[in-house]
């Protein structure tokens, strides 16, 4: 028998098909090909809902033409086009997170075929296999770029990654140092004479972040009046492919910033540089003077990816604490100086932060007192 059709808005056909409805229309393809598209509905008027603004899409260029391009190639050519569009920091993290757990999983899925549902089940997978909140979010974050790329190109009408929320950041990963603890990381590098004990003084007191901290620049600190200047972050070779370190500007506007410093770290520096004075003296002619403040044994940008395997997690098992990232003694300062009641506006200033409701947003479980303030504050209203 043969099938009901009726056209659509004068263009396109319409026919019951099993339950619902199908919307039929034709694209030219990118090889000059026509070829049908379909929609579907429950009801002939969702499906002409959907058709007309099918049409609509073609006629602006839109014709979601992924053929069988699946997930894995599309986010491989992401990636490549973000390789010089991204800090090396972020790319690395994409990089790794899309070879190790998105393309074993919906790598070989359709480009056209992917929905929510598939990525909901990835997050799922990940957090039930003990892959952290933060981390599940990260992925989230890059698929939702590299399938927004998709859809601004044409290849699928919508991101999926929009319909679907990341998990909570659970705040438990974030792990400051004590006051007790603080102490001891910053009394065993004196003690063993560790050649960056003023770095890790500077990280504590300031919360200047790694980069931030060895592209540091003896220009930009100013002992008289005991602050610095962050004008610089250091990027690591290779960004592009082949490129030396360099020293670029900081992440966000707000990151140029002048730090003051408190006397221990004045001093400490003060220290580090008689260190530097004797290294210099003592390199046979190889030291090549950068002008860094926390540069390696001859002068020139320290790389950091081997900087905390190397120093930084021998002297947290030397001290005893606990085996933490290089970035929470960022968190440390934070936590310090809002637990002793710095306001967070300052706090937020000197860590460089865009706006004070990520300070808020990051440190409002530590702030003493909030809950008490705001019932307060009530009664008084109130009485």
């Amino acid at each position: 028998m043969a099938r009901d059709r009726t056209k659509a808005n004068g263009e396109g056909t319409i026919y019951k098909r099993g339950k619902g409805y199908c919307g039929q229309y034709h694209v030219i393809s990118r090889d000059g090909t026509k070829k049908r598209r379909s929609v579907y509905g429950k009801t002939r008027a969702e499906a002409a809902e959907k058709l007309a603004a099918a049409i609509a899409d073609r006629d602006r260029g839109l014709t979601f033409d992924a053929g069988t391009l699946t997930v894995g190639e599309h986010i491989d050519g992401y990636l490549e086009d973000a390789r010089g569009r991204l800090r090396p920091k972020p790319f690395n993290r994409a990089e790794g997170l899309v070879h190790n757990h998105v393309k074993p999983t919906l790598g070989r899925v359709k480009l056209k075929d992917l929905s929510p549902a598939h990525l909901r089940g990835l997050y799922a997978s990940k957090l039930e296999s003990g892959l952290s909140g933060r981390t599940v979010g990260y992925i989230h974050v890059t698929l939702h770029s590299a399938l927004k790329q998709a859809m601004e190109g044409g290849l699928i009408p919508r991101n999926p990654a929009s319909a679907v929320k990341p998990p909570r950041t659970d705040k438990s990963e974030m792990t400051p140092l004590s006051p007790a603890q603080a102490k001891a990381l910053l009394g065993t590098a004196r003690e063993v004479d560790d050649r960056w004990s003023g770095l890790y003084v500077l990280a504590v007191s300031t919360g200047l972040r790694q980069g931030e901290l060895l592209g540091l620049r003896w220009e930009d600190v100013d002992p008289e009046s005991a602050t610095l200047r962050v004008r610089h972050t250091l990027q690591p070779p290779g960004f592009p492919k082949g490129a030396p370190a360099r020293l670029i500007p900081p992440k966000t506007r707000r990151s140029l910033r002048s730090v003051h410093l408190p006397h221990s770290a004045v001093l400490s520096l003060a220290r580090h540089r008689e260190i530097q004075h004797t290294e210099r003296s003592g390199a046979n002619g190889t030291w090549h003077d950068r002008g860094l403040v926390f540069p390696n044994t001859v002068g020139g940008p320290m790389d950091y990816t081997n900087f905390v395997p190397r120093y930084f997690k021998p002297l947290l098992r030397r001290a005893g604490l606990p085996d933490i990232r290089f970035h929470d003694l960022r968190h440390t300062c934070a936590t310090l100086l809002l637990t002793k009641g710095v306001h967070p506006k300052i706090v937020s200033e000197m860590l460089g932060h865009s706006s004070v409701s990520i300070t808020l947003d990051t440190y409002s479980h530590v702030i003493p007192g909030l809950g008490d303030a705001a019932a307060l504050a009530m009664e008084d209203a109130l009485s």
